[in-house]
């Protein structure tokens, strides 16, 4: 039976070992040949075998914001997950597209396959909810590693090698501009990730609606101005998508409106929620970004000098 509805991922992801082949796929746009190399020089200094799946290199007949047409992106994403021989996936960057391939993949065929770590984030967010909604499996919102975020960025891209070869390592993310906006403590299912693509896709995931009840919802964005950030944020909210959640946390605002003025809206739009809210936890597309798994159970913390998030239970097994 499918998890569709389900705010909890209810599978758990083989272990990612040294020695195993990892996919390198591109659901969104495309990544520059250089990055793509050095992408794949990181993933063999991890000691992990790279698969350079097809839409990696592939270039859209029409639009160049996207790595190939939908139907190859699609079908590396589901054959990845489906092989046998591939321990995880990572999405090399994000940009735009992911939605697109959605409707392209079939739940069924990837439901009979166990699940895999998958890693990504911004535009992979679409992803992510897909499948912890269709699937029941967990994922990884971490920086993408054929971006600057890692390539040039030694915190991100040390972060990102604990999720991958050993998830429970890491289990607390704070930084030193965490703040509590709302205070209070929080339990629930991590879910969320890149806010305009929630807002993006809050329409296409049918019926039922996702139950986020008992949820700690995390958001972040890139390159917004704050009245767009509120349009979203009103999105989700007539749309219902923060009905029952218990907590919220914020990551980075990079290359958006000033992060006051951004915490002064959630705080205005978000506080009546009455849950605990948190600005500035360190994930999304700042620097040293975190990475941080979904479709876990974790602990929001709104209190005291040192605001944070933890998770707890297992991604793998």
């Amino acid at each position: 039976m499918l998890a569709e509805g389900r705010a909890v991922a209810t599978r758990a992801a083989v272990r990612v070992r040294r020695g195993d082949r990892v996919a390198l796929v591109a659901p969104a746009g495309p990544a520059p040949a250089d990055q793509l190399a050095a992408a794949v020089e990181l993933v063999r200094s991890w000691d992990l075998v790279p698969d350079v799946r097809p839409s990696a290199t592939a270039v859209h007949p029409r639009a160049s914001y996207l790595s190939g047409s939908d139907a190859v992106r699609a079908a590396d994403v589901q054959e990845a997950w489906c092989d046998p021989d591939v321990a995880a996936i990572f999405c090399i960057r994000g940009g735009y597209g992911t939605v697109r391939i959605l409707d392209l993949l079939d739940p069924e065929a990837m439901a009979a396959a166990p699940a895999k770590p998958l890693f990504g984030s911004s535009d992979i967010t679409a992803l992510h909810e897909w499948l912890r909604e269709r699937l029941g499996a967990p994922s990884w919102f971490t920086p993408m590693i054929s971006t600057s975020a890692v390539l040039a960025d030694d915190l991100a891209r040390a972060g990102l090698r604990t999720a991958v070869l050993d998830p429970g390592a890491v289990r607390r993310w704070t930084s030193d501009s965490a703040v509590a906006l709302v205070p209070g403590r929080a339990e629930g299912v991590l879910i969320g990730g890149n806010l305009s693509l929630l807002a993006a896709t809050v329409g296409a995931r049918g019926r039922p609606a996702p139950d986020h009840h008992g949820c700690i919802a995390l958001l972040e964005d890139y390159t917004e101005q704050t009245y767009r950030i509120d349009g979203y944020l009103q999105t989700l909210l007539r749309a219902g998508w923060f009905e029952g959640v218990t907590g919220i946390a914020l990551g980075s605002w990079a290359a958006c409106s000033p992060v006051e003025e951004i915490h002064a809206l959630c705080a205005e739009v978000l506080g009546p929620l009455g849950v605990p809210l948190v600005g500035e936890l360190g994930f999304g597309h700042g620097p040293a970004a975190h990475s941080i798994p979904l479709g876990v159970g974790g602990t929001l913390v709104a209190e005291g000098a040192a605001p944070h998030l933890t998770w707890s239970g297992r991604l793998d097994r």
